[in-house]
């Protein structure tokens, strides 16, 4: 199974590390400044699963070193128009895409460029960041990548069979799921509470549960999010909710949405599709989301603001 990751940043960058470390056919798309930096230092990984520094194949143009078996997508929502440009050269008839951007907006997209037979679903649950000199910080105790086929409980692709292999010798935990739409959801309800509420309230889960209403906003909002999911036809389970549940409400915990972190840094966030849509499907639903509303507002009006600070300074 040959794959494709498009970038090598914070998700992409280390499981298509870890993944060379199992021995498995991995190629990196990246910019020529990123595919330089790569060739002469290495792809550098710090995670208390084991540091490494690794020499990656790279190149700067799909149609390099195809045909490929399946393409991974981890980039962020905003950037999908161009990450499908980027790849369309290295998506032949037998290639299988598999994005693991957030929400659910951007199978829509992928299959009007691709085509739906092939569009797989994919959930990464990772948490990294990638520093300034390009190294890729693993800070969460957890690496989680599961995929599917999007038609429920139907039989994987091979290419998908052989990835799942690959990440189980290195040490991710995930691989195939039957239900991975079902599993979409159940990510996308865990990141809507916990993005809207972090960012609403500036703090992670830990700060969250030490403020007086701060556990009983998290916990209005996860219902929120479960009655959104209800009404789309996408009930979670209860073990699905536990896990949520759990997430979102640990005492102590310095857990946080990315879109914290890139909102605090000033740089773009995926509000729209993490939570504008979310909001969306309620309201068309009828589903009451007094939370969502007002962590939507606030979303929007620092995007509003970052627009016209950025439009003044020319």
């Amino acid at each position: 199974m040959r794959l494709l990751i498009l970038g090598a940043g914070a998700v992409g960058g280390y499981f298509g590390g870890r993944l060379m470390q199992a021995g498995r056919d991995v190629t990196f798309l990246v910019r020529p400044a990123r595919a330089e930096a790569l060739r002469s230092g290495g792809l550098r990984i710090k995670s208390n699963k084991g540091d490494a520094t690794l020499t990656p194949k790279v190149v700067v143009a799909a149609a390099e070193g195809g045909p490929y078996d399946l393409v991974l997508l981890t980039c962020k929502a905003y950037d999908l128009e161009s990450a499908m440009d980027a790849i369309a050269p290295a998506v032949g008839a037998d290639t299988a895409v598999l994005p693991t951007l957030n929400g659910m907006r951007h199978l829509d997209t992928l299959d009007a460029r691709f085509g739906r037979g092939r569009v797989l679903g994919g959930v990464a649950r990772i948490g990294t960041t990638l520093t300034a000199d390009g190294a890729i910080v693993h800070t969460s105790p957890f690496t989680v990548l599961t995929m599917g086929e999007r038609d429920k409980g139907a039989a994987p692709r091979a290419a998908m069979v052989a990835l799942a292999a690959g990440i189980k010798e290195a040490g991710i935990d995930g691989g195939v799921h039957l239900d991975i739409v079902q599993d979409m959801w159940d990510k996308w309800m865990m990141l809507g509470t916990l993005a809207s509420m972090s960012c609403a309230l500036r703090g992670y889960v830990g700060d969250m549960m030490a403020a007086d209403e701060g556990e009983a906003l998290v916990r209005e909002t996860l219902a929120e999010c479960r009655a959104i999911a209800i009404a789309s036809g996408f009930p979670p389970s209860d073990r699905a909710i536990k896990m949520v549940e759990g997430t979102v409400t640990l005492k102590g915990s310095l857990f946080a949405a990315s879109l914290l972190h890139d909102l605090e840094k000033g740089g773009r966030i995926e509000s729209e599709q993490i939570v504008g849509d979310l909001l969306a499907r309620g309201r068309a639903a009828g589903v009451a989301t007094p939370n969502l509303r007002f962590a939507y507002a606030h979303l929007q009006v620092y995007e509003a603001r970052r627009a016209r600070e950025a439009k003044a300074a020319g």
